[in-house]
């Protein structure tokens, strides 16, 4: 039996793979398990500066959690939850890369990260007012913060299915682009980001999703912006800027 997440490492940036085409890539005891031991190993490594999530095949990015074993208990909308926040929280930048249509918790898993990256056709749709379940706070309070609470109901309440254009309306994706540059488009975004100063990155990220969450700390927040000030990346990338090279960013 195949490993159900992988993970890949290429320089700086960190690939982990849901491994399980032929369930849709659904999160059973096991799959959740193994993606948060996944997304914890990529979050020890300091050389890593970008993490892409994607699936596997080409049909389904994520069904969400595991039916069966919600249905005989082995897990919960909170075994779920722990795993989305562990992925919301992590400091460096993280890119959906949506290979194809998105289902239930899947579409939560997207918006825990900060890049959705999507192929043309896919659909998402999030069902669980069709099956009698209510979806964990800590998932809604993710729905109505990215998307508001007018598309949080239609996607929890109405259970409509998106696509095309209307995703990128709604904020449920970036981008759009056609299955042969899909590959090359998250490769691109991943590099780029992985290019980037880490320390101002990392910085930033957090001060935007404190500003979003509504829990800005001042002193914490301008501490971070201090040591980007510094920092002997910031001097470098002056440095670089004004004998017109690349920049070699340390993350000190």
């Amino acid at each position: 039996m195949s490993d159900p997440v992988t993970i890949e490492i290429a320089d700086a940036i960190a690939t982990i793979t849901l491994n399980n085409p032929a369930a849709h890539n659904s999160l059973g005891l096991d799959a959740l398990t193994a993606l948060r031991g996944a997304l914890e190993a990529v979050a020890a490594l300091e050389t890593v500066r970008v993490l892409v999530v994607t699936g596997a095949g080409d049909k389904t990015f994520c069904s969400g959690a595991s039916l069966a074993d919600l249905r005989s208990g082995k897990i919960t909308g909170d075994d779920f939850q722990q795993v989305t926040d562990y992925l919301s929280a992590m400091a460096i930048p993280t890119i959906a890369a949506l290979n194809g249509s998105v289902y239930g918790g899947g579409t939560e898993l997207a918006l825990s990260c900060d890049f959705r990256i999507g192929i043309s056709g896919m659909r998402v749709r999030v069902p669980p007012a069709t099956m009698g379940l209510c979806y964990p706070v800590s998932g809604i309070n993710t729905f109505v913060r990215k998307l508001g609470p007018t598309t949080s109901k239609r996607l929890l309440l109405a259970a409509e299915t998106f696509t095309d254009q209307k995703l990128i309306d709604l904020g449920l994706v970036d981008r759009l682009v056609t299955a042969e540059a899909f590959q090359s488009e998250v490769q691109a975004l991943a590099l780029s980001l992985s290019n980037h100063a880490p320390l101002a990155v990392q910085g930033m990220k957090s001060i935007i999703d404190q500003v979003a969450q509504g829990c800005l700390d001042q002193a914490s927040a301008q501490g971070i912006v201090d040591q980007c000030w510094q920092s002997k990346d910031l001097q470098e990338g002056l440095l670089a800027q004004l004998e017109k090279r690349p920049p070699q960013f340390k993350g000190h």
